[in-house]
């Protein structure tokens, strides 16, 4: 079983077609990129993905689970988690309350818990406070845990926000577009950093990019949308020598 399943999915806006037919599989342990031209769909499919929008046509399944219906926190929490192009901190909360926040979906205790400072309670906060600390030391980041992520520079901001989405422990990390923004030396450290976390961590991970350097230093297979649909898949090489795909997109500038 695939740990992620697209089949016919579709997607309209009034009278706009977003996205088509679009079927997909994604295994476990597998890093998969998807390309193409600005507006022919990609991130309307992770946007279905991760509960902004319900399909109009077709099924999501995860682990198996239709995720159709169901919120972003309740997605999260089936374990996707999910960056953005246009970086998406809480920039008036610390870096590490950034990445405790990311953790409240497992919680577990009530608001009672809370008001009467319980045992469960304290545990819980005990162990958000280690794994906060932890991820915090993994990721390079513990000499920024009190400051404001917007007082960070871009090249750090996203690696805070890769932090947070580590922070819940998923299965699936869903990244939109996450050399966007970055100077040609922070791309080259985003490369090293995303094939560490895909070394280390036990996850698969789906990416949305424009920069052709990172896409074909990392991923293992590929699709390219056009106009809502899928008109190619394969490795690296495939890709770059498919004359549709040359066509649509590698040759006309938008890399």
């Amino acid at each position: 079983m695939a740990l992620l399943e697209i089949a016919d999915l579709s997607q309209r806006f009034g009278g706009l077609q977003a996205l088509a037919d679009f079927n997909f599989r994604l295994q476990e342990r597998e890093f998969v990129g998807l390309i193409g031209p600005n507006g022919a769909g990609k991130t309307t499919v992770f946007n279905l993905v991760s509960g902004f929008y319900v399909p109009t046509e077709g099924e999501i399944r995860f682990n198996g689970a239709s995720t159709r219906g169901l919120k972003p926190h309740r997605v999260t929490a089936l374990g996707i988690a999910r960056t953005f192009q246009n970086i998406r901190l809480w920039n008036d909360m610390s870096v590490l309350d950034n990445i405790r926040l990311a953790q409240h979906y497992w919680l577990g205790y009530s608001l009672w818990d809370v008001l009467a400072r319980t045992r469960r309670y304290s545990e819980t906060e005990r162990r958000v406070d280690a794994q906060s600390q932890e991820i915090l030391e993994i990721m390079d980041l513990k000499a920024c845990a009190g400051e404001f992520p917007k007082n960070l520079p871009y090249g750090l901001q996203r690696r805070v926000e890769l932090a947070r989405a580590l922070a819940i422990k998923p299965r699936l990390l869903l990244l939109d577009e996450p050399a966007a923004g970055l100077n040609s030396a922070d791309v080259d450290g985003l490369i090293r950093l995303v094939r560490w976390i895909y070394s280390e961590f036990n996850i698969s991970i789906w990416m949305i990019e424009h920069q052709m350097q990172v896409v074909m230093s990392l991923c293992e297979r590929i699709l390219v949308l056009d106009f809502g649909r899928i008109i190619a898949e394969g490795s690296p090489e495939q890709i770059q020598a498919n004359p549709e795909v040359i066509g649509a997109y590698l040759g006309d500038g938008a890399v």
